[in-house]
């Protein structure tokens, strides 16, 4: 639509509205009592008297009578505004001062016009908000990607499937929820700024504090509070929360993001991944599904889901034992490299070897894993905050859960030796500065006293809410799944 076409429009709307307050009728009024929402005015029989409210999406005026449809968050219905039944007044008013996008409220009663389409008989009806600017046209006029998530009030109301999304989005939360309260966890909620960024390998934003006259940080993750809440004495604690990364922005990744971290004490990273199971079986059992199409693949989504061994898988792919790269809590930085060259793996001399070692396992060790399964046990080297496997101090009990080839989970047997976690978290700062690893774990002196207080054994886990919403609905793009995802900022 031309933007001189909208500038009309706007302008006679805007006309309308000042018509409309020259009749003494307020164009905006303050409240309205909904006694019946449209979907269950749906299902009620004929001749039953309603009172509803939504938005009007169609508008068709044939004299002395009109037909509309109004819509709210549950359904649509159509309306039949006649001018003996409103008035004369009344009719005029929505005849002449009403239009597509208004927000009505109606009274009246049901009854089925001869095609079988039930319809409200209006008694009575109340402009309830005048919309000013025009809908998109035939509600198919928003097409673009980016106008969609920059305009997702337009695409709301464009697209029923889009706010069918964020209804099930809201749902898988609430399963969770319901999960963890029954199992005895607390929910709770842990700082946002915070003096250090730790709990995960990533690069934090910076914000200033003015008082402090100090740097904050937006968390990156809320494992290392959620943790001191178990040494003080939880037996398991939650949150479901907004963490925030400086990366990029693709398909899979935004800088802000929603994440589940869970603890629970006397458990494992086994107990976790039940944990998982059992989310996937309640969602799906709640929306009627275990298969899904997703990426073009066809996944079965019910438990129990396979466990693969990363040291056994890294032998029957590589050839090679996994130990070959690690140098005990370490990594064997040449034979790495060595690896990635021979294996046509992108490397540098400045490229972290965490990062070498994951490019090899999402290129060469999961790629083709379609089916969800469980990635186990992963190197020391880029797990600082787990346990070891017995009588292996190259391997940690953590696994990363997978659906469609995409990390949906991360679990840990938590790391509850402060000796041994401090020397990791060294480590971890030697990575920092000898390889130019801005995204290595940090050492956070606080946590580490925490801990020699005394943690008791705990499993715990971290689910991207956001991933898992894209496999649940069906949606490639995290843009789908995030109702305001972080855009560049428009030029407008």
């Amino acid at each position: 639509m031309e933007n001189s076409t909208i500038d009309e429009i706007i302008k006679s709307n805007y006309e309308k509205i000042r018509a409309l307050r020259e009749k003494n009728i307020d164009p905006f009024p303050r409240r309205f009592e909904v006694k019946n929402k449209i979907a269950h005015v749906i299902k009620m029989s004929e001749g039953s008297h309603v009172v509803t409210a939504g938005r009007m999406v169609l508008m068709r005026v044939m004299g002395k009578a009109s037909f509309a449809h109004i819509k709210d968050g549950t359904g649509k219905i159509q309306i039949y505004v006649k001018k003996d039944s409103v008035g004369e007044e009344s009719y005029e008013v929505f005849k002449k001062n009403c239009h597509v996008g208004d927000f009505l409220g109606v009274e009246g009663k049901i009854f089925k016009t001869h095609t079988g389409e039930i319809t409200i008989n209006v008694e009575k009806i109340t402009i309830l908000s005048k919309s000013v600017r025009p809908l998109p046209e035939k509600w198919h006029g928003i097409t673009d990607p980016e106008t969609r998530y920059r305009e997702r009030y337009l695409d709301l109301i464009a697209h029923d499937h889009v706010r069918e999304i964020f209804v099930k989005r809201a749902k898988i939360i609430s399963i969770i929820r319901s999960i963890l309260d029954s199992d005895g966890y607390i929910e709770v909620e842990t700082p946002v700024l915070c003096s250090q960024a730790g709990g995960a390998s990533a690069r934090p934003f910076i914000t200033f504090h003015n008082v402090y006259k100090t740097e904050l940080y937006m968390r990156i993750a809320t494992e290392l509070p959620l943790k001191k809440l178990i040494i003080g004495g939880y037996d398991g604690v939650y949150e479901i929360g907004r963490v925030f990364r400086n990366e990029g922005i693709d398909t899979k990744h935004n800088p802000e993001f929603t994440t589940l971290e869970a603890y629970k004490a006397y458990a494992d990273y086994n107990k976790m991944a039940e944990l998982v199971e059992r989310i996937f079986e309640r969602c799906c059992s709640e929306f009627g599904f275990y298969e899904i199409e997703y990426e073009g693949l066809k996944l079965n989504l019910k438990p129990p889901f396979e466990r693969i061994h990363l040291p056994e898988r890294w032998k029957e792919k590589l050839g090679q034992d996994i130990h070959e790269v690690l140098a005990g809590k370490s990594f064997n930085r040449d034979n790495l490299r060595k690896l990635a060259d021979s294996l046509g793996i992108d490397s540098n001399a400045q490229t972290p070897s965490a990062k070498i070692f994951d490019r090899i396992v999402d290129e060469k060790i999961i790629n083709d894993v379609e089916h969800p399964a469980f990635l186990m046990d992963y190197p020391t080297a880029i797990t600082p905050l787990a346990k070891t496997k017995e009588g292996d101090e190259s391997i940690v009990e953590r696994f990363e859960f997978f659906v469609a080839g995409h990390e949906l989970a991360n679990a840990y047997t938590e790391l509850n030796d402060p000796e041994d976690q401090k020397s990791r978290l060294v480590e971890q700062m030697k990575q920092r500065d000898e390889e130019n690893n801005g995204e290595a774990d940090i050492l956070d002196k606080d946590f580490i006293e925490s801990m020699e207080y005394g943690m008791p054994p705990t499993g715990g886990i971290g689910i991207g809410i956001d991933r898992l919403a894209m496999v649940l609905t069906g949606n490639p793009s995290i843009r789908e799944v995030i109702p305001f995802p972080l855009l560049k900022p428009s030029q407008k």
